[in-house]
């Protein structure tokens, strides 16, 4: 009889959130395993990297990989998991764009670290100690892993064969994503598994949209009430579903609240920030430079809203990766 698919699952910079996505499967999940033999899975079973390490070169059929590179770490074990895997999916925004960790791209490593280990209000560090990716001690020597100046999506340091988005991809997206995958039944590698239309094409909220559109005014979402029929960018609050890949089910509108980019850039766009702020600009209500001006007052944090999950693929933040020198604090 032949061999059971091989599935790995594991996590990189992330919260856990993609984990419980495919946990969500409930009892879909013990059919998958029936099909396939999860080689690694450390949210569900023990595992030693000597054992993934000693697998065969594309030994694993599917590699699921969520989470960003925020650490050398995390970029050995998606070059190592990318060696054994004949598919890799990227899978959530972390891994796909950065997601919200990469927020953290608009400052450097060594103000990221000074404020968590220095100048934060609450730290007392009174020797001034910081993490060291190597120290001696009488021991000998221990380790942690060099931490990034950026952080990363997947594709900027392996390469990946498909992406699912999301935080955390839906669960109905999760399943039809895996059996598709283990069925042979592949769209062209690079395909993004989710629909090509933008959130706002099949939004409940796009029949109660005006004519014609125009927005005098920027509002947040605490300062006014919108009923669960009215769509937002009416309202003058800021809903990027324009831009937006659909596919997560509509679950931030469904509660109220505007969507906030998680499955990233619609077919065919790479920057979905900027594809939203030149839409926004067509609908300001606008007469003269003090009306513009009042506007741009109004936006709080635009790099933040309008890249929340996609920082590291847009405009704004995509770079090469960069390992870095050793830092002069980070040896003795």
């Amino acid at each position: 009889m032949a061999d059971k698919p091989k599935l790995a699952i594991t996590w990189l910079g992330a919260c856990g959130g993609c984990d419980q996505a495919i946990v969500d499967l409930n009892e879909a999940l013990l059919r998958l395993a029936g099909q396939v033999d999860i080689v690694l899975w450390p949210l569900a079973m023990d595992f030693k990297i000597d054992s993934l390490r000693a697998l065969p070169d594309q030994a694993i059929t599917l590699c699921i990989l969520h989470g960003c590179v925020r650490n050398s770490e995390h970029l050995e074990m998606a070059r190592l998991l990318r060696e054994k895997s004949q598919l890799v999916l990227a899978f959530g925004s972390c891994a796909c764009f950065g997601g919200t960790p990469a927020l953290a791209n608009f400052r450097g490593r060594r103000d990221i670290l000074d404020w968590v280990y220095r100048d934060a209000p609450t730290v007392v560090n009174l020797s001034d100690t910081l993490p060291r990716a190597r120290v001696k001690v009488n021991e000998g020597h221990l380790s942690l892993p060099e931490f990034f100046d950026q952080v990363y999506p997947l594709n900027q340091v392996i390469e990946i064969d498909y992406s699912l988005p999301g935080c955390p991809p839906p669960v109905d997206l999760v399943g039809s994503a895996l059996q598709s995958i283990l069925a042979g039944k592949l769209p062209p590698k690079g395909y993004t598994l989710a629909p090509q239309k933008a959130l706002c094409d099949l939004c409940s909220r796009n029949r109660s949209k005006p004519y014609r559109m125009e927005i005098a005014e920027i509002r947040r979402i605490h300062e006014i009430e919108v009923d669960a029929d009215t769509c937002f960018l009416a309202k003058g609050i800021l809903c990027l579903g324009p831009a937006t890949r659909a596919g997560c089910g509509q679950s931030c509108l469904q509660t109220n609240t505007p969507c906030r980019g998680c499955f990233g850039p619609v077919a065919g766009v790479e920057d979905s920030g900027s594809r939203f702020l030149s839409a926004l600009a067509t609908l300001l209500q606008t007469e003269n430079f003090d009306d513009i001006q009042r506007v741009i007052d109004s936006l709080d944090d635009p790099a933040g809203y309008l890249y929340r999950f996609t920082q590291p693929c847009s405009i704004l933040g995509r770079q090469p990766l960069q390992e870095p020198a050793h830092d002069p604090e980070d040896h003795d």
